[in-house]
């Protein structure tokens, strides 16, 4: 039997199961405050979410990504936080975070975005390029797990 996802925005349909697929994705992680599912109700009140993608399996909601606005201490625009990212557990190794970061990251490019910054696993990361930076710090967080990624690429003329 093959499976069929989709990757689309939220709706006001999903926000129920997407609290619970966010509860039960971060329910055994032990670095894990169990609040994220706060966060992204609190960032959707907020009018603070720029981007919110589900993924469908079926007509099924399985996994979800969110995607903010966040400031740069230089005054940088059009940056983004990834997350949280969430995966029920019955689809989690199965493509389904995959999708929805690749979506998520090609729905932001399409807005002009720069960059995008996470705080996240350092080994899942870098195979989308988010990678650490020196000098690109979240105060508070160790930077082996704050990663960014670009955009564009800045080059700089030598004279």
């Amino acid at each position: 039997m093959t499976q069929t996802m989709l990757i689309r925005e939220e709706k006001d349909s999903d926000y129920a199961v997407i609290s619970e697929i966010t509860i039960a994705a971060f329910k055994k992680m032990e670095i894990s405050n169990h609040t994220e599912h706060f966060i992204v109700n609190a960032l959707r009140k907020a009018g603070a979410l720029a981007l919110s993608l589900v993924a469908e399996i079926d007509g099924v909601v399985v996994g979800h990504i969110a995607f903010s606005p966040v400031s740069m201490s230089d005054g940088t625009k059009d940056w983004y936080g990834l997350g949280p990212l969430s995966v029920h557990p019955d689809y989690q190794r199965r493509g389904v975070g995959k999708a929805l970061i690749e979506k998520g990251l090609t729905r932001l490019k399409k807005r002009n975005a720069k960059g995008c910054c996470l705080v996240g696993h350092p080994e899942y990361y870098p195979r989308f390029g988010f990678k650490n930076a020196d000098g690109l710090i979240l105060d508070g967080i160790p930077p082996e797990v704050f990663l960014f990624f670009l955009f564009i690429t800045i080059y700089r003329k030598v004279m």
